[in-house]
């Protein structure tokens, strides 16, 4: 298969999975805190796993220490930026980046887009080697952790009087970003092979920058820091084994 098909194919079904998750709300209207932080620790488990083997390992492979370094520091940058010139809105550190009249329903979807393209970036560039295996492992990953993160979307919007499938259709819609994401990575290591290391790493930064900046924050702030702590181990273990098992 085409890898500019198959990054963005397997970007937007990683994506779809947010839908997924959003569509619990159709089944249960409340989740415990404990849960829902174990379950964002998870994400950041199998995310943060993600960015050291599937990405920053293999950059290092390809193009050397200091190109990889570079490519992480760019990745921070670009998240950084987006963040202070894109109005958006967190659960925790609330209103961020330019004053807007958009409502607060529209600034948390734009936090929550920013923070997916990393991902689908993510999967996208894990299709840049040529080996299907790197951007197949990458793209279920990606896929797992974006389940409880649709629902961590959606279940809020339900608690503020929104329709079941208003939540849905909003998390859906999160995730929808991430085969432009996909797109966008595979194209451009695929039409310069020259970039994939710095492409990898650039993932791994923004990555890293949503893991520390965003969902540990989001995952302590009720006090379940244990379960948070649990979520993240086991998400880290899951996508270790994962990487290790398809490349084996």
């Amino acid at each position: 298969m085409n890898a500019v098909l198959a990054g963005s194919l397997a970007s937007l079904l990683a994506g779809l999975a947010t839908g997924l998750g959003g569509a619990l709300v159709f089944f249960v209207r409340r989740v415990s805190d404990k849960f829902l932080d174990a379950s964002l620790g998870f994400a950041a488990g199998v995310m943060l796993a993600a960015s050291a083997f599937s990405l920053i390992v293999p950059a290092i492979e390809i193009g050397g220490i200091w190109k990889t370094v570079l490519g992480i520091v760019m990745g921070t940058l670009f998240l950084v930026y987006a963040e202070r010139f894109t109005p958006h809105f967190h659960r925790i550190a609330g209103a961020k980046g330019p004053s807007t009249h958009l409502s607060r329903l529209w600034l948390f979807v734009l936090a929550i887009t920013l923070h997916n393209f990393p991902e689908g970036l993510a999967v996208g560039v894990g299709f840049g080697e040529g080996d299907l295996n790197t951007g197949a492992v990458l793209a279920i990953g990606i896929g797992l952790q974006n389940v409880p993160e649709g629902l961590a979307v959606a279940l809020p919007l339900l608690r503020e009087s929104n329709t079941k499938l208003k939540a849905f259709l909003v998390a859906l819609l999160t995730g929808l970003v991430e085969p432009v994401g996909g797109f966008l990575g595979i194209s451009v290591v695929s039409a310069a092979k020259f970039l994939l290391p710095y492409g990898l790493a650039f993932a791994a930064g923004a990555m890293l920058f949503v893991i520390s900046e965003e969902i540990i924050p989001e995952t302590h702030s009720r006090g379940n820091d244990r379960e948070a702590t649990f979520g993240v181990i086991l998400g880290f273990i899951i996508m270790m084994v994962l990487d290790n098992l398809f490349k084996s």
